[in-house]
């Protein structure tokens, strides 16, 4: 016996979430020019890894954008549950493409702490202070408290982090003109530069680890399997739950398959329904999949948990 399963994602989050990276989107690319301008202009490392990193934030807003409008499109006989998986693939893109790209600050970086350039520090303090007013807004606009706390997707977190690292590096680029500004060291430009890299590569971590997880079908790391087993042997009637299985679709939807064995006089209507509550109340699943059985068909399952 199985619950019904309705394959359309709500889409009034993933609208929002496209017009709000539409208006970062603007913010953003009229800030890039700045700091590319300013960059070549000052000759600091700094400023123009962080215009690149700024670079790889639209290409970010752009595929969030491609993401959330693919995921959004219908179900179909060909795909039942849609395109929903297609913003996993783009965060999973993104933090990949960071990666990538911290490793080429970092081969330039290392090549100015050997060979240091000058830089002119009061304007790179000035391009920077204007990038943390900027990527602030932005932060601000792709945040889940600032908009209705719905929960985002991760196309959108994955621009939020995207965002942050801007952040962190537009408060290094300050802390690297003004060190060069008033001490006048040289090295501080490429070594601000490294420790923006590693703060990028910290913080998408998290997300790529999430991105493939999903893909795996891992069981959410909120959840606790053995937790959810007992509550459904606890529900009145049943006697085994085996096959249980639990994994995201998104991160907005969780999914869940199980076989339960319930007793031969019990209301197996009423089994199903407490259960359904159970799940949905407690653990927010509501992409179920349940098959009670009077008979233990366990051992012709090839794979069971």
């Amino acid at each position: 016996m199985r619950t019904p399963i309705d394959n359309h994602e709500p889409r009034a989050p993933a609208r929002s979430d496209q017009r709000r990276l539409l208006v970062v989107l603007g913010v953003t690319s009229a800030y890039l020019l700045s700091e590319l301008v300013g960059g070549y202009l000052t000759g600091s490392l700094a400023l123009l890894s962080d215009a690149v990193h700024m670079l790889t934030d639209i290409a970010a807003l752009c595929l969030g954008m491609l993401t959330l409008w693919i995921s959004t499109r219908p179900a179909s006989l060909a795909k039942t549950y849609g395109y929903i998986r297609a913003e996993i693939l783009g965060a999973l893109l993104n933090g990949l493409f960071l990666w990538v790209l911290v490793v080429f600050i970092w081969i330039e970086a290392f090549e100015r702490l050997r060979n240091p350039r000058p830089v002119s520090g009061l304007a790179v303090m000035a391009i920077a202070l204007v990038g943390i007013c900027v990527n602030a807004f932005a932060a601000w606009m792709t945040s889940t408290e600032s908009h209705g706390g719905h929960k985002h997707g991760m196309a959108m977190r994955a621009v939020f982090v995207h965002v942050i690292s801007d952040l962190i590096g537009s408060i290094g680029v300050l802390a690297s003109g003004a060190l060069n500004y008033f001490t006048g060291w040289m090295q501080a430009d490429p070594a601000v530069s490294i420790l923006i890299g590693g703060l990028v590569l910290y913080g998408s971590w998290g997300l790529v680890r999430e991105g493939v997880d999903i893909l795996m079908e891992s069981v959410p790391r909120h959840i606790d399997l053995n937790e959810m087993r007992t509550d459904l042997l606890a529900v009145s009637g049943t006697e085994e739950v085996h096959d249980l299985h639990v994994w995201c679709l998104t991160t907005r939807q969780i999914a869940l398959s199980a076989h339960a064995v319930v007793a031969a006089d019990a209301d197996r209507d009423r089994v199903l329904a407490e259960m359904c509550h159970l799940l949905q109340s407690k653990f927010d699943i509501h992409h179920l999949t349940l098959q009670l059985e009077c008979n233990n068909r366990r051992e012709h399952e090839p794979e069971h948990f």
